[in-house]
């Protein structure tokens, strides 16, 4: 895999993780991957099913059986388009417990792996991309924004109240930071880029400059 390039973005949510991977990947012509859909689309199939996403089991069983097709922005889940649905309030107020499940961790790791050999590297995104996923990545980046930037963010696209959804996102970080396995952190080697007072262009380009010069 040390042949492929590989770009590792981590950080926590609302930071503009996604919406920089995609521009970095189409700049330089790269599959990108967002591995935090595939976490939203366990937790969807774990709700569409009625289970508890705190059963440590039941959840592992749904993530190993589970068909989970990402396009694009799109993503289906056995067989139904959860596009929208993934990035609700139920799914979001659930995803951390199922990805705080070893289990599930380990089966998804496995499979943005072999998703990433399949397209010939990528630009790949998440929480443990550049800690546990891709540690070898060339690029190892980690993507933050204070809380309030971000919560003024997501209400800006979602709507809300900011004072609470900035509360709703220290509490996220919280969690990410603090589970078991494979906690939020800032991967060794990682280099860490503030978004707060950039535009997604001077962010894309200050990434780009980082690229190693036989990758770039």
């Amino acid at each position: 895999m040390s042949d492929l390039l590989v770009v590792a973005i981590d950080g926590p949510a609302g930071a503009g993780k996604s919406t920089v991977g995609r521009a970095v990947a189409a700049r330089l012509d790269l599959a990108y991957l967002d591995t935090g859909a595939m976490y939203r689309g366990v937790t969807f199939g774990v709700l569409r099913r009625g289970l508890d996403p705190g059963d440590v089991e039941s959840v592992a069983r749904v993530a190993a059986a589970i068909d989970i097709r990402l396009a694009g922005e799109g993503i289906t889940v056995d067989g139904v388009d959860a596009s929208i649905e993934i990035r609700g309030r139920e799914v979001t107020s659930a995803v951390s417990a199922v990805a705080a499940n070893s289990s599930v961790r380990t089966e998804l790791v496995r499979r943005q792996r072999e998703w990433v050999i399949a397209h010939g590297g990528a630009v790949v995104e998440g929480r443990d991309i550049g800690s546990v996923v891709f540690p070898d990545a060339p690029l190892k980046l980690y993507i933050t924004a204070s809380a309030r930037v971000r919560a003024e963010r997501r209400v800006a696209e979602i709507g809300g109240d900011v004072d609470e959804v900035e509360a709703s996102i220290i509490e996220r970080d919280r969690k990410d930071s603090t589970r078991d396995d494979s906690p939020l952190t800032e991967a060794s080697g990682s280099i860490v880029v503030d978004t707060s007072g950039l535009s997604i262009d001077e962010v894309v380009e200050q990434i780009l400059r980082l690229l190693p010069d036989d990758q770039s």
